[in-house]
């Protein structure tokens, strides 16, 4: 079979970035392996998917997608001449730091030339990264915490800017030994901080949307809470298993996606359960949610909430 014309190429490049969302730089990797047969090109792609953990595979958007940078960042952060970012500082003129070097160094490390973009880590560097550098889990919270503190743009892409950005302000020595060992810090104190946890929790809604979207899609929002509500995250667990009785609720009473706000309240909503298991903290004047109100209600025709406890009271 002959080789497909140049036309030919560029036709079956567009339909498989848009089948995958992928970069055209890697869409071409893929197809030029399988001597541009489409389907045997997306198959390998899934291939590559599939070897991810489950609950990551599910719950991320098009994590693949290239974003357009322009050389001046809006933190004020910009290129040198190499096209490399560095924050501008009270040093500015005289060029990046050792810091800055080192941690520039440390993510050329990281990349695959052949399919990585210059700035940035695409999916199967992300994911090595974090499994093999920081040794992080990527089924639970601690995917979360790294996302953060790198400031990265979707789950399965860290870019060179909150690379360096975040490792700096941390404060810990420029290596990936240090950088792991700063994570499990963090982690292991997840539970116990609360600014901490709201800080991950919210980034997490962040990293999770899909390109340009304003809300969460209900699938991946699940999958996040599961992450989000156990350990070493926040266990939304008491008397009652919250997450569950929260999952179960949305599974027969909500079809819609979750917006920021919804996203921001369930985290209040499930802290004051944890303490206060009757849900006395709740009234119908409140400025709650519609769907909290709605989840209040669907609890107590169940017997769970100030009902049961006043049942108790009254025996």
């Amino acid at each position: 079979m002959p080789a497909p014309s140049s036309a030919q190429q560029k036709a079956l490049l567009a339909q498989f970035v848009n089948l995958t969302g992928v970069t055209e730089r890697q869409a071409t990797r893929y197809l030029k392996s399988t001597g541009y047969k489409l389907d045997e090109a997306v198959d390998a792609w899934k291939g590559v998917k599939q070897h991810l953990p489950s609950k990551v595979a599910k719950g991320v958007p098009h994590w693949l997608s290239k974003k357009k940078r322009e050389n001046d960042g809006a933190d004020g952060s910009a290129k040198d001449q190499s096209g490399r970012y560095f924050m501008n500082t009270a040093n500015e003129g005289k060029g990046p730091s050792a810091l800055d070097t080192k941690l520039d160094a440390l993510f050329d490390s990281l990349r695959d030339d052949e399919n990585d973009e210059k700035d940035q880590l695409e999916l199967e560097s992300t994911m090595n990264y974090l499994g093999e550098k920081l040794n992080i889990s990527l089924e639970n919270a601690e995917l979360f915490v790294v996302l953060e503190l790198l400031q990265a743009p979707s789950v399965g892409e860290i870019t060179r800017e909150g690379y360096i950005n975040g490792w700096k302000s941390s404060g810990v020595e420029a290596s990936h030994q240090e950088h792991a060992k700063h994570v499990r810090n963090l982690v292991s104190n997840l539970s116990r901080d609360p600014a901490l946890f709201k800080k991950v929790y919210r980034y997490a809604f962040v990293a999770g949307r899909e390109k340009d979207q304003k809300a969460l899609a209900l699938d991946n929002a699940l999958i996040y809470w599961s992450m989000l509500f156990s350990a070493p995250g926040l266990v939304w667990k008491g008397k009652h298993d919250w997450l569950e009785l929260w999952k179960t609720f949305l599974g027969e009473k909500w079809t819609r996606s979750v917006n920021r706000d919804m996203w921001n309240m369930i985290l209040e909503f499930a802290l004051k359960s944890i303490n206060d298991e009757s849900l006395s903290f709740w009234s119908e004047d409140g400025a709650w949610p519609s769907v909290i109100d709605d989840f209040v209600q669907w609890c107590r025709q169940r017997g769970i909430g100030k009902s049961e406890t006043m049942e108790v009271d009254g025996q």
